[in-house]
């Protein structure tokens, strides 16, 4: 017989999803791949047993093996993961609805054994009347037939007061039947949360790469680098087989590509030099890629000559940057070279970012809310550190009061919360540095109200026995951060603000809780240094603000008195209750005072007790419409004086005159932007 047609050593590979780049719009393309199997021979078309000569021995098939191969784009599954993040966040809002309803079933145990206190001592009341009762009747013939029970009066009450004692019974086996539904209800979301984790974990599974991607595209950046400046260079990847979202793969190339010029640029002597030096002709760049916890971690060194701490220091003063006189330590220097524009280089190369500063890598890294520090020593080489988030659409954040608001904290960015008495804080304030020392490390004390300009006159916030600290740390600096309360850590869907936020620093986005408030996400590290972070904390003076002279003046142009109006009341009339509240927030939000009324009738009624600064007035109302208002105000003694604005989205000419004959002062159009609004109040009321 011939040789067998059959290669029995080929078996079937698995094939993995695979994820194109693509358009949201793209579909799905769902292909069957047909491996063989060891009854059949490798390559061989089905078609060729099909055409065996009749008679002739055939070879059975066995069942095929088949792997499926999907291609998705890479926008599903970004859609996806973010379709799992909104589940995350309506089982967080179910969560917090058990709590609420437990936190009820407290009050309710809490009610029923005052009630049952209630109705043992009414038991005993019953007992001693009875008893006294006794002792009338014995003392009486009237009733010598009769024991008092036996008496209508009390037979009634006897049986009133059993079934007010089952009723008690019953309602607390009601409320045991109910705290077990909600226990039985918080174990379900529990197995539900860890489905949705494995959900999302197997989801971001689908979008990860290994760090190896990073290798090719790297390699050619340092050989055509090498090449433009004439020198050697060996460049070497540790720990590639590790993984990263797609998502910050994309993001992180950019710095990494940046970074990687400028240490051959600027970092990395000369041949000759190196020679001179004794050390290899060869350049050495070392990348390590790793992973701890949530972060990964990016490590980049170089055996080039270091910075040059002094030049640093020369530039930064030429600058104006710091004074001449200043006394920083070797790592507060070093973090002048992520200033926009800043540079020791003489010339502008067009290898190492044509011009363009480090600070275009660090604001790349901290949009991704990360962090890049650096280390250096001279002849020896520069070390650069980055972490970032392991992915963009998931994290933990620490929620967190301050000034009445809420806010959330992502835990990469804190080192770590620690509460002290208020004494203690005064003591820490009063001290010349004003620093917190907390495991062997100095933390200087500033307070996050002053971080992000809180303008509200007054903090709902109800001072607890001891001080909220967010102990924060910045490449080399320390601070605590006092806020008001602590509540916690969750997981978080961040959600980005658009480009049109893009200019506020400090800022990565909002989440929206359970209960669908939206809370801010802010960066501790970037408000610290854009506020410019030594001065800020009680420095000497020895460093100035980090801040541009456009942004300086920004602020400097904010007017003190907007900080607060004390005692400036304004009176909402508007039957929507979203305008009421909306309008009310952005009120108090600029330091008013503020009354709400849903209709005329209700408004006049509450001027009858009191009189506010000025009146925003809606034109269709029920029971009193706005003209009707403005008209009553006008012929009133006491309010003729009142300020009116009226507000509607009836803005035509007719309208108008009709409400400037009604005495209205201005009439504003909806809808409106909140700083037209808020101009013409200024106006109006001569603020």
């Amino acid at each position: 017989m011939g040789e067998p047609v059959i290669d029995r050593s080929e078996q079937a590979q698995p094939v993995p999803v695979e994820i194109q780049d693509g358009s949201p719009g793209e579909g799905v393309d769902t292909t069957s791949t047909v491996a063989p199997t060891a009854d059949q021979g490798a390559g061989l078309p089905l078609k060729t047993y099909a055409s065996a000569p009749l008679g002739k021995p055939t070879v059975p098939v066995a069942p095929i093996d088949t792997q499926e191969m999907v291609r998705i784009s890479a926008a599903a599954i970004d859609e996806l993961v973010n379709l799992a993040a909104e589940s995350s966040i309506s089982r967080g809002r179910i969560e917090q609805n058990i709590q609420d309803f437990g936190r009820s079933l407290d009050e309710m145990e809490t009610t029923i054994i005052r009630l049952q206190g209630q109705v043992a001592q009414m038991d005993k009341e019953t007992e001693a009347q009875i008893a006294y009762r006794r002792e009338q009747i014995e003392s009486s013939d009237e009733f010598d037939d009769f024991d008092p029970l036996e008496m209508d009066r009390y037979s009634q009450f006897r049986h009133l007061f059993s079934a007010l004692q089952e009723s008690t019974a019953d309602l607390n086996e009601v409320r045991e039947t109910l705290l077990a539904d909600v226990k039985s209800a918080e174990f379900s979301l529990a197995q539900q949360s860890q489905v949705n984790t494995d959900l999302q974990e197997s989801l971001l599974q689908t979008r990860l790469v290994p760090f190896n991607r990073l290798v090719p595209r790297l390699r050619r950046v340092a050989r055509q680098a090498a090449a433009e400046l004439n020198k050697k260079v060996s460049l070497h990847f540790d720990n590639t087989e590790g993984n990263l979202d797609r998502n910050v793969l994309n993001k992180i190339m950019g710095p990494l590509e940046h970074m990687l010029r400028n240490a051959i640029d600027h970092g990395l002597e000369d041949a000759e030099t190196r020679l001179r030096l004794g050390k290899p002709t060869e350049g050495g760049i070392t990348l390590t890629f790793g992973r701890e916890s949530n972060e990964i971690t990016i490590r980049m060194v170089d055996d080039g000559k270091g910075i040059d701490t002094e030049a640093v220091r020369k530039r930064a003063v030429s600058r104006g940057l710091i004074l001449e006189n200043a006394d920083l330590a070797e790592a507060e220097l070093l973090q002048l070279i992520f200033l926009p524009g800043f540079s020791t280089s003489e010339t502008v190369s067009q290898v190492s970012g044509r011009g363009v500063g480090l600070d275009v890598v660090v604001n790349e890294v901290r949009d991704l809310g990360g962090t890049v520090s650096v280390s250096s020593q001279p002849g020896s080489g520069t070390e650069f550190n980055i972490r970032v988030p392991f992915t963009l659409s998931v994290n933990r954040a620490l929620m967190i009061r301050d000034g009445g608001e809420r806010y959330a904290l992502p835990l990469n960015t804190i080192a770590g919360v620690v509460q002290v008495t208020h004494s203690q804080l005064e003591a820490y304030k009063n001290e010349e540095a004003e620093s917190l020392y907390y495991g062997n490390e100095a933390y200087r004390i500033c307070e996050l109200k002053r971080l992000i300009n809180i303008t509200q006159p007054q903090s709902r916030h109800v001072p607890t026995s001891k001080a909220s600290l967010v102990l924060v740390a910045t490449e080399n600096s320390r601070f605590a951060v006092q806020v008001d309360t602590l509540e916690g850590s969750q997981e978080i869907a961040i959600k980005s603000l658009g480009s049109v936020f893009n200019y506020i620093r400090g800022l990565s986005g909002v989440t929206i809780m359970g209960d669908g408030q939206v809370v801010v996400i802010l960066d501790l590290p970037v408000l610290l240094r854009s506020k410019g972070s030594l001065e800020l904390a009680g420095a000497s003076g020895a460093v100035l603000p980090f801040e541009s002279a456009q942004m300086q003046v920004v602020e400097d142009e904010v007017p003190v008195e907007t900080v607060g109006r004390p005692g400036k009341t304004v009176m909402v009339v508007d039957d929507s209750v979203t305008v009421r509240k909306v309008t009310s927030r952005f009120l108090e939000r600029e330091g008013f005072e503020v009354l709400t009324a849903k209709d005329g009738v209700e408004a006049m009624d509450m001027l009858n007790d009191s009189r506010p600064d000025l009146m925003l007035l809606d034109i269709e109302m029920p029971r009193m419409d706005g003209f009707d208002v403005a008209r009553n105000v006008r012929n009133s003694e006491e309010l003729s004086s009142l300020p009116i604005i009226m507000i509607s989205s009836r803005s035509g000419s007719k309208h108008r005159e009709k409400a400037a004959a009604c005495g209205v002062n201005h009439f504003l159009g909806k809808p409106y932007q909140e700083e037209e609004l808020l101009s013409l109040i200024i106006k109006t009321m001569g603020l």
